[in-house]
This record gives structure tokens, C-alpha cells and sequence, in this order.
């Protein structure tokens, strides 16, 4: 059905008609948004720059209208492109989903201004909340505890350290702007404060325009809880219950569970008033996110961080546990669009109950053997689990670059209780399959398997205690064995028509020949056809054999039968399994980009495709091991690139703005001469 308010939905109350939306979003918030926009039959329009022509996005969408270049700045960011393309279109509102401009003030007016519904709160609820030094004095004002700290508008370097000092170590440099972990730092130690300030100021203004920061406490074993609320312009408010989200990397959240299993219903409830105190404080209208803190030994103690006025990444765990009356699960989506067109809540607080337990996993392009490092590529092929819920922006053929954001899709698992949530959702971890991009999805599986998340005993700083446990991750030996096995039976011509000697096994008189598949960690040697092969795997002998379906690979080897989900990208073979990516390079591949200069010996190179913020390093200049040589950016994320040894700069061949690819040589090193032994 259409939303359509055009007569009185309350005393001296109309509503706006809406029926065109445009999203000024992409990925997979806009994919979802986008399919509860076709449920209640509500045209779409999308938004996209340069590098999302071809994006999933764009193509689910009723209407699409480009509105400038990959840069997020001149595109997702322009606040008069976004508002041209929902005049041009016919949008009556707009839906900003999470990041870019949801939390844009300047949006929100400018919407209003032409006549559009900002389907989020009003844009003084947006300053109000905004700005972490403003909402903390609004909040305690309503009576909402906050963390113990400092937070004047406008503090110098020198007020930071001072508060620092007052508060006591270990302490949260934090912004006042934005959120997301962005430009926030912990300090432990004074001696690096000065140098944390700097790198927090410049990360903060990047990130959200305002490099203001302030110092909070850090508590103890902290645990992140958030609670959802929704609000009408009638005066309704009402919470649907607290997601936990302890489980974090860098203060970025990883794994989002609903409810939480550390709150007992009496402070359930008081954290879940809290948060209504904290939306009413300012005149909340929409969806929106109190966050707080809680120390895992004094539970029932809890501190207001920010507000989020918009829709979370973490949302679906909401909406899978919520009910009212008889019926589970509430699309938030909807709720916003309609309290955007005038209507008020359809229901109360004693309406709505918790149904059983939902645990989402964020799913990123990046390494975590390399340090979590963004990743990138064209997309080969993507396959998602069923039996669960899959937001994802990626489909087969598209680009994951540098531009945006790394997140590519969230699994949501529900069960009646927290065990059956996280067995449900490991077993749709590992059927995932995206080749062509390296993912956490295995971090991800080995989180979910530690006895502490399995227990319920988060904070958030479990993952990086036990970082180097999650992300060993060696590649089994059988991997590169399935590698040629896949690239022999892909060459394989069909046996009735095929000229014997096409056979890629070396088919001649006599005894077959070998053929030989160089990795970068093994060479695989194959006799035979991949449905029966001889293989000495690094000189040792075995039998194997490998039928292809499709993108399916079955292989059989040391009386193991495994299935990969496979695709072949120029010299390299993707491989997938129980949540495992593999790319499997042929050695002369890596023998060029040796050639090239790309990583060995005095040749510093970008970590990730993205771009040099900073160069800090001159040629002929003298350098010492761990000496910060350039700083790259890529996906809202800034990598410090150091000196690997002591010498002199010969070459430097990277400038600031300028776009880097992975493993690109930003300069050149000559290791200083030894010291001659005294006789």
C-alpha cells in the first residue's frame, strides 16, 4: 500500500502525501530500505556516484540519478546534489540511512526547506545530540547519568591535558562530533597524550568536519548498551528494549546482540526509561539510539554516552526480537516512514515484549591477518546462507574500492534463546562465499567459538585481549592442492570431443606427463585428470580428485572430501569453505611484482589500496626503524606506515592526495652500512 497521509491524523495535525522516496545512501542500508519502500509501494530512488554506477543498490532501485564523483565529498556528502536529485525525481522525503548525511543538521534543514520530509528528527535534535559536549549537559540536565570527564566547547591541546590529568589515567580522547569510533583514542600513558590529541583532531576532522575533543573516564571492563527508541511528533515515546554491542575492534562494532545478557529486568527497564528521558530531552521525533556504558562488574550502574539520531547498522536484532501481541518482529523502516508522514506510534510501552534472542555479524573487506587492513577487488561471486537474514550491498560484478566504507553485508541469526542465536548464526557464517575480496567472515567464526562470548561475558576490550589467538588463520595444506586441481579440471576439454593431445595433463605416449602449479606457499605437481590425479604436494606423494558444478569444486584428497565455492581471476584462484577465503596466486605473478619493486628488501609499500594523507619523508633524508614515513587512508580508516629498518630515503614516489593500490611502492630505503667490529 501507498503511505498517505493527507487528512488529519491528529488535533490541527496533517501529515505530508508520500510516495516517492529518494535514499541518499548506498550499500546495504540502501538495499534495505529500498525493499520496505517496495513493500509498501513506495517508488525508490537512488543515489550514486562514479564508483557505484554499477552498484547493487542502483540497480533494485525504481529510478537512480547520479550525483557526482567516487569522492564521498561531491557526491554522498553534497547536501545541494542530494536535494536537486529529490526535487528533479519527484521525491516527497528522504531517507538518509546511517553515515554520510544522516546526522547533518544542515541536511535536515535543507530538506525542509524544499518542501521534503527528512525521514529522521528534526535538525535541532540533530544539533542537540550532535555535538557529544552539548548532548552530555542536555541529558544531565534530564537527570541521566553521564560518564565522569571534561567536555567544554572549544578545548585547547593543553585544556585536554590538563583534564586528563584531573580525570586519571587511562582516559578516552573522544569527539564531539560523530561517532563510530572515529578520532577516538585511549590514553594510557601522558608521554603519548600530546601525539594522541593530534592524531585524534586530525582523524576527527576528516571524518565529520569539526576536530573538537573532550576527555571522558575510562571505565573498567567497560560493556557498550544501547537502546533503540522510537518517537511521533504526538508526544509518543517508547523503547524496544537494549542491544549489547561490547564486542569491538578499535571502538568499531563488530557483533551486535539483542537483549542483552548482562542486564536483570530492573535495569533493564531503568536504562530503558533512561533512554525515553534522553529522546524527550530534546524533542526526539523518529528512530534513534541512546548509547551507554556499563562496567561489567557493576552492572546495574550504567553512564550516557551519545545519542545516534538515526537508524543503526545494528537495527535487524531489534527487529527480529521485538513484538507486539501475538506477532514477532517490527520493520523500523516502516516506522520511520510513517512518523515522517504524520502518523503517531501504534503502539505503547506495555504493548511491546522481548520474543528470544538475535546476534548479527558485521562482514567487512579487510584482512585480518595483515592488521584488519581494508581490502578490495571486483566481486566474482557471492553466495548467502539461507535460514537466516542477509543485509547485503554487494552482488556479483561489482567493485569494492577505496572510497567508502568497508562494511559489505550483516548475517542475523534468531533463536528462542542466546545459544540457539549463535549456533544458528556460525552455521550461516560458514556457508558464506564472496570471492574476489578478502573478509573477517573466519575472524568472525572464531569470535563467536570463544568461551567467553559463549558464556555472555563480554567488555569491549575481549577482542583485541585475544586479537593474536582470532586471526592466526594458516592456510591448509590441501588448499593449493584443490588450487591446481580446479585450474587442471577447468582446462580439461569435454572427453568425447577432445583431441588427446589438448589434455592440459600432459597426455602423451607412453607415461603421462606432469604438470606444475607454483604458489607462493607450496608447488603442487599433477599427473593424471583432476577426476584422478597423482599429486606430490612439495615432493610428497598422494592421490586426488576434484568434479566441478558450476562454482561448486568437490575435492577428494588424503581420504578428505571437501567442497569449495571457487572462481579463477587471471593467475589467481579463489577458493571458499566453512567461512575461509583463499586467494591462490601462481608464483610467477608474485615473481613480477617482485620484479616491480612491490615489498621486498628497502621498498616500503601501501598497506591498502587508498590514498597519502600525509608524506613525512624527503629523499636523501635519514630514516630509523619504526620512523612514521606516510600516512594512508582508505574506508573512513587512517594506516601509519613506518621505516622497516634504518638507512636513507633514495626514492620517494608517493605524494599527498595522491591514490595508492595495494602494495604500491610509496618509497625506496638503503639500509645503513654495519658499524665495523672494534679489533
Amino acid at each position: 500500500m501507498v503511505v498517505e497521509v493527507g487528512a488529519e491524523v491528529a488535533a490541527g495535525a496533517v501529515g505530508p502525501r508520500i510516495d516517492a522516496v529518494l535514499v541518499a545512501n548506498r550499500g546495504e542500508i540502501a538495499v534495505r530500505v529500498i525493499r520496505t519502500l517496495r513493500e509498501l509501494g513506495i517508488r525508490s530512488i537512488a543515489v550514486h556516484s562514479d564508483a557505484d554506477r554499477d552498484a547493487r543498490h542502483v540497480a533494485e532501485a525504481d529510478t537512480s540519478v547520479h550525483i557526482g564523483p567516487s569522492s564521498a565529498a561531491e557526491s554522498y556528502l553534497s547536501v545541494p546534489r542530494v536535494v536537486e536529485a529529490a526535487l528533479r525525481t519527484g521525491a516527497q522525503a528522504v531517507h538518509p540511512g546511517y553515515g554520510f548525511l544522516s546526522e547533518n543538521a544542515e541536511f535536515a534543514r535543507a530538506c525542509a526547506d524544499a518542501g521534503l520530509a527528512f525521514i529522521g528528527p528534526p535538525a535541532a535534535a540533530i544539533e542537540a545530540m550532535g555535538d557529544k559536549i552539548r548532548a552530555k549537559a542536555t541529558v544531565t540536565a534530564a537527570g541521566v547519568p553521564v560518564v565522569p570527564g571534561r567536555s567544554e566547547p572549544g578545548m585547547t591541546d593543553e585544556d585536554l591535558i590538563a583534564a586528563a590529568r584531573d580525570v586519571g589515567y587511562p582516559v578516552l580522547l573522544k569527539p564531539s562530533a560523530g561517532g563510530g569510533g572515529k578520532g577516538m583514542r585511549r590514553v594510557e600513558d601522558p608521554a603519548g597524550l600530546p601525539a594522541q590529541i593530534a592524531a585524534a583532531r586530525r582523524e576527527s576532522g576528516a571524518a565529520f568536519g569539526d576536530d573538537t575533543l573532550f576527555v571522558e573516564r575510562f571505565v573498567a571492563r567497560p560493556r557498550h548498551i544501547e537502546v533503540q527508541v522510537l518517537a511521533d511528533a504526538h508526544g509518543g515515546v517508547v523503547h524496544l528494549g537494549e542491544r549489547e554491542c561490547s564486542l569491538q575492534r578499535r571502538h568499531q562494532k563488530i557483533v551486535e546482540e539483542a537483549p542483552s545478557a548482562l542486564l536483570d529486568e530492573p535495569t533493564r527497564d531503568r536504562i530503558g526509561q533512561a533512554a525515553v528521558a534522553v529522546a524527550r530531552s530534546v524533542g526526539y521525533v523518529g528512530a534513534g539510539t541512546v548509547e551507554f556504558i556499563v562496567s561489567a562488574d557493576r552492572p546495574d550502574e550504567f553512564f550516557f554516552m551519545e545519542m545516534n539520531t538515526r537508524l543503526q547498522v545494528e537495527h535487524p536484532v531489534t527487529e527480529l526480537v521485538t513484538a507486539v501481541g501475538e506477532r514477532r518482529g517490527l520493520d523500523l523502516v516502516e516506522l520511520q516512514v510513517r512518523i515522517a508522514a504524520g502518523e503517531p506510534l501504534p503502539f505503547a510501552q506495555q504493548d511491546l515484549r522481548i520474543d528470544g534472542h538475535a546476534v548479527e555479524a558485521r562482514v567487512y573487506a579487510e584482512d585480518p591477518a595483515r592488521g584488519f587492513l581494508p581490502s578490495g577487488g571486483r566481486v566474482l561471486a557471492v553466495h548467502e546462507p539461507a535460514g537466516v537474514r542477509v543485509d547485503s550491498g554487494i552482488a556479483a560484478g561489482g567493485t569494492v574500492g577505496s572510497d567508502y566504507d568497508p562494511m559489505l553485508a550483516k548475517v542475523i541469526a534468531w533463536g528462542p534463546a542466546r545459544a540457539d542465536a549463535l549456533r544458528r548464526l556460525d552455521a550461516a557464517l560458514a556457508e558464506i562465499a564472496v570471492l574476489g575480496v578478502i573478509t573477517n567472515v573466519a575472524f568472525l567464526r572464531a569470535l563467536l567459538a570463544r568461551p567467553e562470548v559463549l558464556a555472555g561475558e563480554l567488555d569491549t576490550g575481549l577482542i583485541e585481549r585475544n586479537l593474536a589467538e582470532l586471526t592466526t588463520d594458516p592456510v591448509p595444506p590441501e588448499v593449493p592442492v584443490a588450487a591446481a586441481l580446479a585450474g587442471l579440471a577447468a582446462a580439461e576439454p569435454d572427453p568425447s570431443t577432445a583431441d588427446p593431445w589438448d589434455v592440459p595433463g600432459g597426455w602423451r605416449l607412453g607415461e603421462p606427463a606432469w604438470s606444475t602449479w607454483r604458489f607462493a606457499d607450496a608447488e603442487v605437481r599433477l599427473r593424471g585428470r583432476a577426476s584422478d590425479a597423482e599429486v606430490l604436494l612439495d615432493g610428497e606423494p598422494s592421490r586426488a580428485s576434484a568434479f566441478l558444478h558450476g562454482d561448486l569444486l568437490t575435492v577428494t584428497h588424503r581420504s578428505r572430501t571437501r567442497r569449495y565455492r571457487w572462481a579463477r581471476d587471471g593467475d589467481t584462484t579463489w577458493l571458499a569453505a566453512d567461512g575461509r577465503t583463499w586467494a591462490v596466486t601462481e608464483r610467477r605473478l608474485l615473481a613480477e611484482r617482485a620484479e616491480r619493486g612491490g615489498g621486498s628488501g628497502g621498498t616500503v609499500t601501501s598497506p591498502m589500496p587508498g590514498t597519502v594523507l600525509a608524506a613525512e619523508v624527503t629523499a636523501g633524508q635519514e630514516v630509523r626503524r619504526g620512523q612514521t614515513l606516510f600516512v594512508v587512508e582508505a574506508m573512513k580508516m587512517e594506516h601509519t606506515v613506518v621505516a622497516p629498518l634504518d638507512g636513507t630515503v633514495t626514492e620517494v614516489t608517493a605524494r599527498p592526495g595522491q591514490p595508492v593500490a595495494l602494495d604500491q611502492p610509496l618509497a625506496v630505503l638503503a639500509a645503513r652500512p654495519a658499524e665495523p667490529e672494534e679489533s
